[in-house]
Parts: C-alpha cells; structure tokens; sequence
C-alpha cells in the first residue's frame, strides 16, 4: 500500500496467542523509512553466508585455489571430559555443542590440506550472531591471529602448529554478548575470502562468567559459585514465619533444550542482540518474559483455585516440565504462583551464567500505592469491614536475588539484586520487578532503579487499623510496625537447611539505624504513617493458639485481652475466621463470634474459641490457611484493639523409600505411599514424580482413593550418574494441594 509516497510495509512480531488458540503476530509498521536494516534480535535467525566472497566482480569460471589453504575439519573440543567444558565449568550441561564462558580462553583445532604457514598463509575466525550481523553491535566478530592475547578483547593465539593441524587459543571479552553464535573459518586468497560452510555443530553459546574478575556477574567465593550457579537442586520455603515449611524443586538449568529454551525467552521479548551482554538488562527482560501477563511470556499465573484447564502451582516439582513445554509449544503454560516463577526464574539466570538464589519473604505486604501501609478498615463496632478493606498481606511471597555489579548506581550498591517475576504491579508499562539493589533497599535508598519504593515496602510496610464513620470518615486506630517482613530466608550454601537474610533487607525495628533508612525512605517521598498518641493505648489483645495443627482436626484459639490501666475497662471484640488464600485474600468467612468482657485493673481475661473440622474443611483452598482477626474497641477510651493470627494447617507428606540399593546402571525401585486424610474419598488423583534420569515427570491417575484409605505405587528407573540425587514427587487432587514427598538416593 502506498500512502503519501511513502511504502507501508507490515513485519510481524511474536505475541500471546490468539482467541482460537493459535500463536499470532501482531502487524507492526517495518523499519523500511527509519533504518537501513530491521531490528536484530533473534538468535534464531541466522543470515546466509558465502563460502567464497570475490573482490570485485564474480569470474565465469572458478579461480584454482588449490595452492591455498582449505580447512578439512574444525574440532572445538565440545565434550564434557574435554579442556574446554571443565575449564570454563559448562560441563554439566548436557548439549553436544561447544559452551564457554565469556572473558576465559577457549581451545579449538583446525585441520587444514597441508601445513599452515604463519608467514604465508593469513586466516581468522569469525563468529556472527543473529539475522543482521554487524562489527559495531558485536554481532559480526573477526577474531584475527596475534602474538599475544589481550584483555577484554576478542583475540586468537597459535597454541601449537603440528604437521596439518593449528591449535588456537580464543579469548571472548568480559562483556561480549550472550547466546548462541556461528563460527566460521575464513582464509585470504588474491582473488577473495575463502569461508568454511556452514556447520551447526561448531556451533558456540557463550554465558556470563562469574569465575572472571572482568565479568559484571563474577562472585568471588568458590562454595558461592557452586551452590547459586552449579546447583540444579534447591529448596523453596512457604508457610508462615513461624512454621517455615520447605520442598525441593530441580532447577535442572543443565538439562537437554534447557539452554536453549532460555535463549528462546530473549528472542521472543524481542530484545535487541547488541544488550543481551549486559545481565541487568538481561534480568530485567526475563523477569518480565516469565510471567504471561502481557508479553505471551512463560507462566499464566492464578490463584483462584481453579486448575482444571492446567496444572495446578502446587503440583509442579521442576523448572524442566515448564521451560520445555513452553520452547515446543511457543505458548504460556499454566499455571504459576509466586514459588513457582521464582524457581523457574532462578533456573533461566543460572542457566545463562548468572549467579541467582530463591528467597522467601514471610509476611510480605502488597504495596498498591508505595504508601509503606497496609490499611485494614473496621466498622463503628470494630468488626473488620470487608467492603473497603483492599489491601492484605502475603503469608509469604518468593522472589529471586542475582549477583552482579552495579554500574549505573554509585559505588557499593552491587552484589545482591533483587528481581521478581510475579506479575503483581506494573514497571514501565509492563509486569516485571527489579533488579534492585538490596543494600539500597537496607538503607532505604529507594530512589535507586529498579522497581526499590515497592520491594521495601514488601519488607518494611506498618499495618495501620482504622475506624470508619457513619459519614464515612476514617480515623486512625492503631499503627503495628512489626507485622511485615518478619522472617526472609533462603537455602544455605551446601546443605538443605535454611538461611535467615533478614538483616540484609532490613535493620532491627526500633534501632537508629532503622531510623535513618526511614528517614531517606521518606526523604525520597515514601510515607509513613505515625503511630497513634491521642487515644489512651492502656489495653491489649493477643490471639494464642498451638502449633502444628493437623488438616482436618478441631482446635481451640485463645483470645487473651489484658487491662493495664488502673481503671476498670469494658471491652468488646469480634473473631473473624477465614478461609485464605496464602496472598492474604480471603475466600470465605467460617467463624464470627462476639466477645464482651469487663476487666479489673491490671486483670487478664482468657477466651476459648473452638474450631471444629466441619467449620473449615470444604471451604479449604491450596496450602489450607486460615486466618483469624480479633477486633475491637475500649468503651472508655475509644482504643482500638486488634490481633491477627495465621494457622497453616499441616498436609501430610508423600511416604517414599527405595527397596534395595541403588547402584549405577541397574533398575532402581521407589515405593510411594499416602493415606486420605480426610473424610470423604480423593477423586481423579494425579501423582507426579520428578527426578528419574527423564526430562519430563513420570504421571500416574488415580480415579478414587476412599476415606483413609491408603494408596501404594511403585517407580523404577535405571541411574546413570553416580553420586547424591533427589526423586521428588507431587500429589494433587481438588480436594488437597500442595501434598508433597522427596527422597534422597546415593547412587553408589
């Protein structure tokens, strides 16, 4: 079509996909106009190559070359055994191709049809990278023959010269970009450049390289490097902060295709080739491109319940699964939560070389308007008012660190990084969260990119009561400081046990140092909200009940409210039970109940509130949280009184065992076993286990499992690397989640 002379051309451009199920592209106005070449960023498109590229015009006839060179073979040491894997730390991956790491020599071997001769012969290597390679964007790269290799630049040095073979030494810079690249030989002649042809398995990915000072990612601590880098397996804790449950998760960065579905990641955010060397760039694309929310990304994320179109959050075991079913179908897979965005996060960047580690935040706050409150509204009686109630805050929330420098923030503000890809607000227009530097998070410098007033707000945020007025007025009841960001943890280097990091986010409550992170919080225009000093704070509540409650057992909570004033005080509290939603949404309430109470000076008085099974048990949803508020007033005073509790009633776990021993190259036998807790029978079960040499679970359904009724099944596999592995495996059904069960094998 032509529009006022000028040619309207339309390219297409990857999206979610369509209404009927098909993956589309969206029609975008072409380059043609504004650049001489269209946007390079795909690492899957390649452009054509010619292996013999004349000066001037093409001759009728071929010129005779054979007094020049000819390449017969390249070998780039691609295996696992060889040099190249082990030096550069790429030798678990399991891809037959060459992977290195940048700012590191690499060696290859080229085979010629006679001696190479340093003073006659003139050759170099080239590697290209993308559709529309090009010397000033580094994806077009001569790498020429020199005496010496430099520091941070492209470079080949003769290793050894033998009979018809040349040995090279390949230095990448520090800063190159990561992906897949295209090598290619190339020979001067008089009449051109001669050019080995195109071969896939010379192919070359090159990663961050965390093990070179030069490189923005390099982590100087070789324990560090093996756990948050060479680590496949880890452990995710959820809960509540004072019952931290835990579950494995295999990462398996270095599983077949997993590479390349990250790679896949990149290429469809349509991220340009020239920034994938920078890991910030690269975290912050990707923490985008994890979620589905705008972007056709990996994970759809719910938290509704309601998985029948897809696998439930709870039932996943592996980053695997997830990665690869979204690189053949090219289409978000469902579903995802919090945990689960997190893990597989944590996979792409340490597939990609990037130091990483999952982290759980326990009591994490939803920042709607980066207000450092989380605001809870209660009626003229004191009874929570669930119609202008918004905000809640997480049992827990899982988010990810990555390990860099920080160039574009004042010295001191590298190393951890927090970056998150739960679709929860937007950053510039998309759903995507940090990096954030998490020294700048403790100091509270939250002007600092990316993404830092709504990452402290989630660690630092006061729960703020309120008592609204028949005119619809509010007045502030209460200010609790300590309710918010009371537990983050994450795996400690070399075992299973669990690291306490809240002192890297956050100063003790009440310290000078606190203080002064507040003050530049605010000082960069956070809010805060002052505790109340008008009303007469001379009573108190607090809810007490036992821990580790069984799903589907009674309870008592203990309502406790103490006069502290010298003064008899009349005081009136309601209960609220809810069933929640480990977002701190509550689905439905099972409990209201009134308690009034005239209290002596300085007298306790205690309240036995029972729970029975039959209240909670068919209003359960995934992770079975209830949540109870006790809210009230002081008829004296006006004070506000209120208490919140949150129970995580206990599932139970998988039983597994193996019969026998496990010895390398023979069948292995798992036995898994699990009993109904419940009262009612489990219907269309669907057992899943991970973890058996295979790049997708084993699946095994189950129409009925009757009331305490026990179900055995058995799993064999064949091992076929020595040394500590884990089988994980996953129990889900509509009527219990989040059943899980691990086992730890040594293959000997």
């Amino acid at each position: 079509m032509v529009l006022d002379g000028i040619e309207q051309v339309f390219c297409l451009e990857m999206s979610e996909s369509g209404t009927d199920g098909s993956n589309r592209r969206k029609p975008l106005i072409s380059y043609v106009g504004r650049r001489i070449t269209p946007f390079d960023d795909s690492n899957a498109e390649e452009n054509s190559v010619l292996d013999f590229q004349y000066f001037g015009l093409t001759p009728r006839a071929p010129p005779n070359l054979k007094e020049f060179l000819d390449v017969w073979g390249i070998d780039v040491h691609p295996n696992p055994e060889e040099i190249n894997k082990k030096q550069h730390h790429t030798d678990l991956y399991d891809c037959s191709n060459l992977i290195v790491r940048r700012g590191q020599p690499f060696q290859i071997t080229i085979t010629f049809n006679r001696p190479y001769n340093s003073e006659k012969d003139r050759l170099w290597i080239e590697f290209f990278i993308g559709r529309y390679p090009d010397i000033t964007k580094g994806t077009y790269i001569p790498i020429y023959i020199q005496e010496e290799l430099e520091r941070r630049k492209w470079g080949a040095k003769v290793k050894t010269i033998s009979n018809n073979t040349l040995s090279l030494s390949v230095m990448s810079p520090p800063d190159c970009i990561v992906g897949r690249f295209r090598m290619y030989v190339a020979i001067m002649t008089p009449y051109g450049i001669r050019r080995t042809a195109r071969d896939p398995t010379t192919d070359i990915y090159i990663l961050f390289n965390p093990w070179c000072e030069e490189d923005a990612v390099y982590l100087d601590n070789a324990a560090e490097n093996d756990e948050y880098v060479l680590d496949d397996l880890g452990c995710i804790y959820y809960g509540k902060f004072s019952e931290v449950t835990s579950r494995s998760w295999i990462f398996g960065q270095f599983e077949r295709h997993v590479l390349d579905s990250c790679i896949y990641i990149l290429d469809r955010a349509r991220m340009p080739l020239h920034t994938r060397g920078c890991p910030i760039k690269i975290c912050r694309v990707a923490s985008a491109m994890i979620n589905s929310k705008d972007d056709g990304g990996v994970l759809v994320g719910s938290w509704n319940g309601n998985y029948k179109d897809g696998v439930a959050p709870t039932a996943w075991n592996s980053s695997v699964e997830i990665l690869l079913q979204y690189f053949e179908t090219k289409l978000p897979v469902c579903y995802g939560q919090c945990w689960v965005f997190a893990a597989v996060f944590n996979t792409v960047l340490r597939c990609l070389g990037i130091p990483a580690r999952a982290v759980t935040n326990f009591s994490s706050a939803h920042d709607n308007d980066a207000n450092l409150t989380t605001d809870i509204i209660l009626d003229a009686t004191g009874k929570k008012d669930p119609n202008f109630t918004k905000d809640s805050i997480w049992n827990y929330h899982c988010w990810n660190e990555c390990w860099m420098s920080r160039s574009d923030l004042p010295p001191g503000y590298g190393g951890w990084q927090v970056v998150d890809a739960t679709p929860q607000e937007t950053s510039e227009g998309m759903y995507r969260c940090g990096p954030s530097s998490v020294k700048a998070i403790k100091q509270g410098q939250v002007c600092f990119p990316y993404d830092a007033p709504f990452i402290y707000a989630e660690v630092n945020s006061d729960v703020v009561y309120w008592n609204r007025q028949k005119d619809g007025s509010l007045i502030k009841g209460d200010v609790k400081t300590d309710e918010v960001g009371k537990l983050i943890v994450t795996k400690q280097i070399g075992s299973d046990g669990r690291k306490d990091i809240t002192d890297q986010y956050k100063y003790p409550e009440g310290s000078q140092e606190e203080r002064n992170a507040q003050s530049s919080a605010v000082q960069y225009g956070i809010k805060r909200e002052q505790a109340v000093t008008e009303v007469s704070m001379d009573a108190s509540v607090n809810v007490h009940v036992r821990e580790n409650i069984l799903l589907g057992t009674n309870f008592d909570i203990v309502v406790e409210l103490k006069n502290n004033s010298d003064e008899e005080r009349s005081i009136t509290v309601h209960v609220s039970g809810n069933v929640m939603f480990y977002t701190g949404v509550p689905k439905v309430q099972f409990k209201d109940e009134t308690i009034k109470v005239s209290l002596q000076p300085l007298k306790v008085h205690q309240t036995q509130v029972n729970i029975k099974s039959e209240d909670y048990m068919d209003h359960l949803v995934e992770q079975s949280n209830l949540h109870f508020l006790v809210s009230g007033l002081v008829a004296e005073t006006g004070q506000t009184l209120a208490a919140q509790k949150v129970i995580t009633l206990q599932i139970p776990k998988l039983n597994m065992k193996v019969q026998g021993p496990a010895v390398f190259g023979r069948e292995v036998t798992i036995v898994i076993e699990f009993t109904n807790p419940l009262k009612k029978p489990l219907e269309h079960i669907v057992l899943r286990t991970d973890g058996l040499g295979l790049l997708k679970p084993k699946l095994k359904i189950f129409s009925v499992l009757p009331e305490k009724a026990t179900l055995t099944t058995k799993e064999s596999f064949i091992p076929w690397k020595r040394g500590q592995r884990k089988v994980i495996a996953s129990l889900d059904c509509d009527a219990l989640r989040q059943v899980v069960g691990e086992l730890e094998l040594t293959i000997i």
